[in-house]
């Protein structure tokens, strides 16, 4: 990802096609770690490619992605069963301090 990262900071430095050069020079400013054959990779990838068409082409894929709404519902789900586990939990302590004759 930092890759694509660094690729998409030199397009908009203004560099219309960048090298591995480039994308190493982003990426060698913020002291990041440098892997030859992925940026290598990604240059081969990204050859004759605009970033208009390459976003284009990553917005379709996520369109077939399902939306916030329905994957808050797992998420939702989730929080309801922590909730119900720490209020067991707080009446569990509750009895506990019951049994102690209050001392705590």
């Amino acid at each position: 990802m930092k890759y694509l990262a660094a690729y998409l900071l030199a397009t908009l430095g203004g560099k219309a096609e960048p090298t591995k050069e480039d994308v190493i020079a982003v990426l060698e400013s913020v002291d990041a770690e440098v892997d030859q054959e992925k940026i290598a990779l990604l240059i081969t990838n990204m050859a004759g490619k605009s970033m208009e068409e390459v976003l284009e082409a990553g917005r379709g894929k996520m369109a077939s992605m399902p939306s916030a709404g329905a994957a808050a519902g797992p998420a939702a789900t989730t929080a309801a069963v922590v909730e119900e586990e720490s209020e067991e939990e707080e009446e569990e302590s509750e009895e506990d301090s019951d049994l102690m004759g209050g001392l705590f």
